[in-house]
């Protein structure tokens, strides 16, 4: 974690505050005086405010179902936030996990705690992913094969990770990934001439949505450590 969230994390201080007593070299890091806001904190360093240790808050951990139009950003764009949603403390503090586009509903994780946010989301780490995908057109009797086998997705020179395709109805499929490249849903289905109607994110690793859209719940200690991938 940066030196200038880990003193927000750890007292009432606002970012900008936070910076201010970094340049008044007020902080020190396992005994030297740190005047960087992006140094890193781990979890066994000793941060010192003024001679005091800090302690940092536990970090939190939300499920959250996004509805359509809106974003995942801390801050309104075009369209609102999904964090305004959540009515916890020092909102600012959190981010989202995982992103969906501003059209695609469902599963959103926040947190504030970066390394486990970090670790989740790592391509090398290949979390799952499921989404329920609403079609324009009939799925192709082989779509589920050549899904298994990899897309080359248009303007990039490797294949996507294998996926596995779950048939509903002609209609209606539950897609699996393992990787979260640009927009790749609707570029693998593009990519074998469909297009996407709806997308729908409904499972994370183990963790399923279990909560109404706009809603959202804090997650168990046992769900944030099946999540969770070591180093």
């Amino acid at each position: 974690m940066r030196l200038d969230k880990f003193i927000c994390k750890s007292t009432e201080y606002a970012l900008i505050e936070a910076l201010e007593l970094i340049e008044n070299r007020l902080l020190m890091v396992n005994g030297s005086v740190v005047l960087e806001a992006s140094h890193q904190v781990h979890k066994n360093s000793v941060v010192a405010l003024d001679g005091k240790i800090l302690t940092p808050r536990p970090s939190r951990y939300f499920m959250l179902n996004k509805p359509v139009d809106t974003i995942c950003s801390n801050v309104d764009e075009k369209y609102p936030s999904v964090l305004n949603f959540l009515d916890v403390e020092r909102v600012s503090e959190l981010h989202i996990a995982g992103r969906l586009d501003a059209d695609t509903t469902g599963l959103v994780l926040v947190t504030d705690d970066g390394h486990w946010s970090f670790n989740l989301t790592s391509p090398g780490n290949r979390c799952e992913k499921v989404y329920r995908v609403l079609l324009s057109r009939p799925i192709a009797p082989d779509a589920a094969q050549r899904f298994a086998e990899g897309i080359l997705l248009q303007g990039e020179a490797r294949l996507t990770h294998p996926a596995r395709l779950q048939i509903i109805d002609p209609y209606t499929v539950l897609l699996t990934l393992t990787e979260g490249r640009f927009h790749q849903v609707k570029r693998m289905f593009s990519g074998i001439g469909n297009r996407v109607k709806s997308l729908h994110r409904q499972q994370i690793g183990s963790l399923n949505l279990d909560v109404d859209e706009g809603h959202w719940r804090s997650l168990t200690p046992a769900e944030v450590d099946a999540l969770s991938v070591d180093d």
